[in-house]
């Protein structure tokens, strides 16, 4: 039997909070291991208890969701944390800047249960929790933010045909639509959306998209 799936909570609402933590320590792969109210205590705590996934509330006091999980989980993390924002506030703007702060997921608070022990699961595994073609419409719409970085040829380390398949998770494609534009096989494809991430050093397809888009890969 696998270890569970070690969980810290943060939400500034206790009731809330305590909620969360009940449905969470209640299923048999999973585990609280700590909760807080404030982003500071947050990073603190996830440093400490080194959590396999933090459900982040984005509204909290000291220091807020955002800013927490860009310490946790973001570009300059040391030992970076996979984080599960849920929030009550269904903006597309809180979605995008969560996920450059560097969130695996983002779920609304009026989820059900199941949705949000799925979402955990899902974080824990290392896939990205939107739909790539979510993904995609968010990252689209607030792409002019993203100032392009210039590779040139010799800094790209991906082959030709990995660029193709970076470009085409970018456009929102997911895997069985990658290897039907390819015309290569399933598996093919998760073999080179692992090279991918792997190369680019990214956690998930989340990162592959606003990688893409940062360095002018697409538009």
């Amino acid at each position: 039997m696998s270890a569970p799936i070690r969980v810290l909570v943060c939400d500034d609402q206790p009731l809330i909070r305590t909620g969360f933590a009940t449905i969470i320590g209640a299923q048999t792969d999973m585990e609280v291991v700590g909760e807080c109210g404030d982003g500071r205590t947050a990073v603190e705590l996830a440093r400490r208890l080194l959590p396999d996934v933090v459900v982040m509330d984005i509204r909290m006091p000291v220091l807020d969701g955002i800013a927490a999980t860009s310490e946790l989980a973001g570009p300059d993390a040391s030992g970076p944390v996979k984080v599960l924002v849920v929030t009550t506030f269904n903006l597309d703007e809180y979605v995008y800047e969560a996920l450059r702060a560097g969130a695996s997921g983002f779920l609304l608070k009026d989820a059900p249960p199941a949705q949000l022990l799925n979402g955990i699961r899902t974080v824990a595994s290392g896939a990205a929790l939107l739909a790539p073609e979510v993904t995609r419409q968010l990252v689209g719409r607030y792409a002019e933010r993203i100032r392009p970085a210039v590779l040139t040829p010799d800094a790209m380390p991906l082959t030709r045909r990995e660029l193709e398949v970076l470009r085409l998770i970018a456009a929102g494609l997911s895997n069985a639509e990658i290897a039907a534009e390819l015309v290569i096989s399933h598996e093919t494809v998760k073999t080179f959306v692992s090279r991918v991430l792997s190369k680019l050093d990214l956690r998930d397809r989340v990162q592959a998209v606003v990688y893409a888009y940062r360095h002018g890969l697409v538009s």
